[in-house]
């Protein structure tokens, strides 16, 4: 080795030195001097150790690989051949004599030059070691195509024997070829080696290197030489160790049992007394190596003394093991061939007294009997580092660039021992694994270099270049030697996963997937495995089959253009490479230019122009695709179509007395489209406007027009309708006029009934017609008489009476709609009919629905109040009081009006009556006109009343006093008291007005002020001021105004103000309700609304009632509150909802309520209440209560 990388350990074998660690790199200078075997030892002793060796050339004939596996790999290789077209063969030099190799490939399907690469042995690149002694040289035959490659030995030496490699690949083609080089001696005998040339290093760049530079192999590490150790005693060592360093020490020393020598070593420590039986004891402790003899000597006191010798506390007996010896008082005990079941306490007696100590037995070191090795490996193999120690099952610990190695259930390492032989085993080598790594033992150790590099990647199955149809799967798929990682690259840019791109990686498989080609996957694709200078590059073009896109056609693909239109029929077309499109029409291509009709093209689309459309252009045409990918057709129809001819004149069937019916034949061409429908038309006779009758297309051939005016000429035309548009209209038809009897009279009903006579009224007939309206018939007959049918509900069935049973009740036509019949017999049931009559003659009956009964009948009366008269009926004073109150019943009831329980005065309010309502009213109203006003309603034995509350209002009158209670500085304090007369309303607020004493202009200061008492401020300072009060209620202020009896006068500076003293004014106060609930009538299915006002600080609590029930989270009411304002609002009240409603007010100052009645008339039926959720058993109830209340209303 050579010694400038440092010195190498030499032991000792069979007394000569050799160092270990050359052995194996010896082997080569062995093989070179020709002997076999290891039957020449090469001895090398210090001196020449140390001293510099070169050698001539570089060492690339190490790593040769076995005869076996080459020629295994060069039998595979042949058979596999696929690039070679000569190998190089086999052959055999001199020392000194060159000689060449010679490789031929053929490049007539090589689109580039193949990559070529020479081997020595299994992995030794030979293209860096090119220089004196190798030569590559590589040419090219234009005419042959063919590549010649050479490698040339320049001076060989008999080292340079060995086995070759020669590789050729070419994108996803790989061959390979071995052959031997045998290296011959021309005088056949060992030369003279001289060991200091041979072991002469190359420098930088220089070619006069030795043939033993393991320099370039191997890099060196300095091991320093073993030295012989002194004898050391391990006790001692620890007596005097800290506590963290005995681990370490029972490694280097072999101590297997630390933890029971460190219990003895603690007793030891204990200080012994003076024995009187022992002139000189035990040591505290002997160490002996194993196989050894240990010597224990003490001395007596008195030689009388019996001895005893202990071990563990059994007593010892003498052997050929344990020997004992007397010498005078000394007493001997030898321990002969000590092992370690001898490391234990020894104590020996006297009398009564002992001594004791412990014996160690130490381990011999542990030496390494075989060193670790040099390894080169590839990264995912399993890489074993062996090394021998001298004893079985020894503690060996490993190291890696010195940081000690721990195995785990998670760690790459394992160390495997089989007796003497240590194993490290490194699970999938990577790069990180290239270090340095070393074993220790108690008695040496041993280092080797480990290199990890990437195994040759071959490329087994390269990328091919691909061409797929559009919305076709794209799969690139490469194989490579090994199973790692790589990245794939579309156009130089990284390729990113989706949906529809998919990178499959299994094993030395990668695989780019594509689903759904689309046009923009093309492109130049490139995979390139991580860690490698290589590239798998592919194409992938996209193709599609042109198509032709008829979807926006009909089923039979034709299309419709109206003559002297301009068609512009654009076709969608698709294909990659665009396609080349070619119209035609019965065999003659349609050209592209600029005739009438003419082919555009576009990349997406082809279009057929016709500029003017004419009838002859109808017919087939066809449009042909064509690209690299293929070809499609199609055929399309053009119909050219026009508007229809007009109708023949409509003829009028039947006329009725604003209708007619018409009818008339299609027109004989429809335009080449089917007649979709027919517009009407009419217009009086006399006149020349048209009026089109219907707006939807009427699909039949007859119509009926209406709403046309009686006597009144009209004529009708028709036009005919088809997909193009609307043709010409027809002639007219005659002229013709409706003319119609009127329809029946409505509404027949009775008015009243008597012991004997029935009155009826109707209303006019719906439709009179241009004849008019004469007057009416009103026709009776008895039921007895005759049989008659019951009619409908409507009153709409005839009777089955003869003509001869119906009596006119009036000989004369009468205009008006009231009729009464007379002289009837009591309790006698008649039938009413009523016609209408007019130039055209009688219109169809109106009967009444049921038979009448000739007796008067008694209806309880019932007084209607006006929503609005509900509530207090406010007027001011000077308006008119007009009130219409409507009532019912019959016979005709008997009025009484009161006004607060006292008669009226008819001299100052008037009333009238009439039959179904009263009316009250006052020209010009006076606040004595204010009052309740009582109505009476009585037909016999019924009574009914109804109460009005009539509030007529004034101006209030002017406040009794105003005074000036203080002056200071710019201020003015004011107070007065109400008016005496309030106007009949609640005073709203009070104006105030100032006035300078010198101009008496008076000034508004404040309006709408509530207070009795105000201070003015910003009066100028040195003038005089007069105010004056108006009072406000809801007619407006008072007519005049009260003013101050003395001045103000503002004083100038210079005055002393003394500020007044005021207390501060209590603004609580108990809740009080300034307007009352007012009893409110509702009817049912109307809203209602209760209201009143409430005051009080603090603001107080609103809370409403039913019955003395909270209303609480109820969706037919809603609650309301605004500036003190209470509002209850029940929605779509029934009469389930009336009732006594409470309001109440409470804050802390106290409680107060106030009630009302709401009354809700319009009753509902069982059914109406129970859809409405009021349960049934409330219902009923309900329904009784009002029953027994009002008996004669069920």
């Amino acid at each position: 080795m050579a010694h400038s990388e440092g010195r190498g350990q030499v032991a000792e074998e069979g007394g000569e030195r050799t160092s270990p660690l050359l052995k194996p790199l010896l082997s080569p200078l062995l093989r070179y001097l020709g002997t076999p075997n290891d039957l020449i030892n090469l001895t090398l002793n210090s001196a020449t150790l140390s001293e510099h060796c070169y050698i001539e050339d570089q060492e690339w004939s190490l790593g040769e690989a076995p005869a076996g596996e080459e020629q295994d790999k060069q039998n595979a290789n042949s058979q596999m051949s696929t690039l070679f077209v000569e190998k190089p063969q086999t052959g055999s030099v001199k020392v000194g004599e060159n000689i060449t190799f010679i490789a031929k490939v053929k490049a007539e399907d090589l689109l580039r030059k193949p990559t070529v690469k020479w081997f020595k042995g299994k992995w030794m690149d030979l293209a860096s070691k090119a220089g004196k002694h190798l030569q590559l040289k590589e040419t090219f035959e234009r005419q042959t195509r063919m590549y010649t490659f050479e490698m040339q030995i320049i001076k060989a030496k008999e080292n340079y024997a060995g086995n070759y490699r020669c590789e050729v690949t070419y994108k996803d083609k790989f061959d390979s070829c071995s052959f031997d080089l045998e290296v011959h001696e021309s005088t056949g005998m060992t030369p003279n080696i001289d060991i200091r040339s041979a072991f002469k290093r190359s420098g930088e760049g220089q070619e006069d290197a030795g043939e033993l530079d393991f320099s370039g192999l191997l890099k060196r590490r300095e091991v320093k030489p073993q030295e012989e150790e002194p004898e050391v005693d391990v006790w001692e060592l620890l007596k005097n160790a800290n506590p963290s360093e005995y681990e370490k020490i029972a490694f280097q020393y072999g101590i297997t049992d630390l933890r029971g020598m460190l219990k003895r070593l603690k007793r030891m420590r204990r200080v012994e007394k003076k024995s009187a039986a022992f002139a000189k004891i035990l040591d505290p402790a002997y160490q002996v190596d194993k196989g050894g003899r240990v010597r224990f000597v003490v001395e007596l006191a008195d030689p009388k003394l019996e001895v005893k010798w202990y071990k563990n506390g059994q007593e010892i007996r003498p052997s050929t093991k344990y020997i004992f010896e007397h010498k005078g008082c000394e007493r001997i005990m030898f321990i002969n061939n000590c092992s370690l079941t001898d490391d234990s306490e020894y104590y020996v007696t006297a009398g009564d007294e002992k001594c004791s100590t412990e014996l160690f037995v130490r381990e011999p070191p542990i030496m390494v009997t075989k060193q670790l090795e040099d390894t080169k490996a590839y990264c995912g193999e399993t890489v074993e580092l062996e090394c021998e120690v001298s004893e079985d099952d020894a503690n060996v610990k490993w190291f890696k660039n010195g940081e000690e190695i721990f195995p785990g259930p998670k760690s790459r390492y394992r160390i495997k021992v089989e007796g003497k032989k240590h194993i490290l085993i490194i699970e999938g080598a990577t790069k990180a694994d290239t270090a340095e790594y070393s074993v220790m033992t108690t008695g040496g150790q041993s280092s080797a270099k480990l290199s990890v590099d990437l195994k040759p990647l071959k490329i087994l199955t390269p990328l091919t270049d691909q061409t797929v149809n559009l919305g076709k799967e794209i799969c690139l798929k490469c194989e490579v030697s090994e199973n790692i990682t790589g990245k794939w690259t579309k156009n130089g840019l990284p390729v990113q996963e989706s949906d529809r791109l998919k990178v499959v990686h299994k094993g030395r498989i990668h695989k780019l997937v594509i689903a759904n080609a689309l046009v923009e996957d093309e492109g130049d694709y490139v995979f390139t495995p991580d860690a490698y200078n290589i590239t798998l590059p592919a194409k992938v073009h996209v193709i599609d089959p042109p198509k032709i896109i008829l979807d926006g056609l009909d089923a039979d693909n034709t299309v419709t253009v109206i003559a002297g239109s301009k068609l512009r029929l654009e076709i969608p077309v698709t294909g990659e490479p665009p396609p080349k499109a070619i119209w035609s029409r019965a065999d003659k291509a349609i050209m592209e230019g600029s005739g009438r009709i003419r082919a555009e093209s576009y990349p997406d689309s082809s279009t057929l122009v016709i500029d003017v459309a004419e009838k002859d252009d109808s017919g087939v045409y066809h449009i042909n695709l064509k690209n690299e990918a293929g070809e499609a057709h199609a055929s399309i129809k053009i119909k050219v179509v026009d508007i229809p001819d007009p109708p023949v004149a409509p003829n009028v069937t039947e006329v009725g007395d604003d209708w007619c019916i018409m009818s008339w034949e299609p027109p004989v061409y429809d335009g080449g489209s089917p007649i979709l429908g027919y517009f009407i038309e009419r217009k009086k006779k006399q006149s020349s406007r048209w009026m089109r009758l219907n707006f939807d297309l009427c699909k039949e051939t007859t119509f009926e027009p209406k709403k046309m005016i009686e006597g009144v000429a009209y004529e009708v035309r028709i036009f005919a309708v088809n997909a193009i548009g609307i043709s010409k209209p027809s002639m007219p038809s005659r002229p013709f006029v409706p003319l119609a009897v009127t329809s029946p009279p409505t509404l027949l009903a009775v008015d009243s009934v008597t012991d004997t006579s029935v009155t009826m009224k109707w209303r006019p007939p719906d439709q009179i017609g241009a004849a008019g309206l004469d007057g009416y018939v009103l026709e009776y007959c008895f039921e007895g008489c005759t049989s008659a049918k019951q009619s409908d509900e409507n009153g709409e069935a005839a009777y089955d009476l003869p003509a001869d049973n119906w009596l006119a009740a009036n000989t004369d036509l009468i205009d008006k709609t009231k009729f009464t019949i007379t002289g009837l017999p009591t309790d006698a049931k008649i039938f009413v009919r009523v016609k209408a009559v007019n130039k055209a003659g009688a219109s169809e009956p109106k009967y009444y629905s049921q038979p009448i009964l000739v007796k008067e009948i008694i209806e309880p009366p019932k007084i209607r109040i006006p929503r609005h008269l509900k509530q207090t009926y406010i007027r001011r004073v000077g308006e008119a009081v007009n009130l219409v109150i409507p009532f019912q019943g019959k016979p005709r009831p008997e009025l009484t009006w009161k006004k607060d329980g006292a008669e009226i005065d008819k001299n100052q309010i008037n009333i009238r009556n009439s039959e179904t309502d009263t009316i009250i009213f006052i020209r010009k109203a006076e606040r004595s006109h204010s009052g309740k006003y009582d109505l009476q309603v009585k037909v016999e034995k019924y009574t009914e009343t109804a109460s009005i509350d009539i509030q007529i209002v004034d101006r209030p009158g002017p406040p009794q006093l105003v005074k000036i209670e203080d002056v200071w500085g710019e201020n003015v304090a004011l107070s007065w008291t109400p008016p005496k007369d309030d106007g009949n309303a609640a005073i709203t607020g009070y104006t105030i007005q100032k006035a300078d004493k010198k101009s008496m202009e008076w000034f508004t200061v404040i309006e709408h002020y509530h207070r009795t008492s105000a201070t003015i401020t910003e009066l100028v300072i040195g003038n005089e001021y007069y105010f004056r009060v108006f009072a406000e209620n809801m007619c407006g202020l008072s007519e005049d105004a009260t003013m101050t009896k003395e001045s103000a006068v503002i004083a100038k500076d210079g005055k002393i103000y003394k500020n007044p003293v005021y207390e501060d004014f209590d603004f609580t106060e108990a809740p009080m309700f300034t307007q009352p609930l007012v009893n409110t009538y509702a009817i049912a299915g109307y809203n209602a609304t209760l209201n009143c006002s409430v005051r009080g600080n603090p603001k107080p609590k609103i809370t409403w009632m039913k019955n003395k029930v909270a209303i609480v989270d109820d969706p037919r009411y809603r609650m309301f509150s605004n500036q003190g304002v209470c509002t209850l609002e029940i929605r779509k009240p029934s009469p389930y909802d009336g009732g006594t409603y409470c309001c109440k007010a409470v804050n802390d100052l106290g409680t107060v309520e106030i009630e009302c009645k709401l009354e809700v008339k319009g009753g509902l039926s069982f059914c109406r209440l129970l859809l409405q959720g009021v349960p049934p058993n409330i219902i009923d109830s309900y329904l009784r209560d009002l029953q027994s209340s009002n008996p004669e209303e069920y």
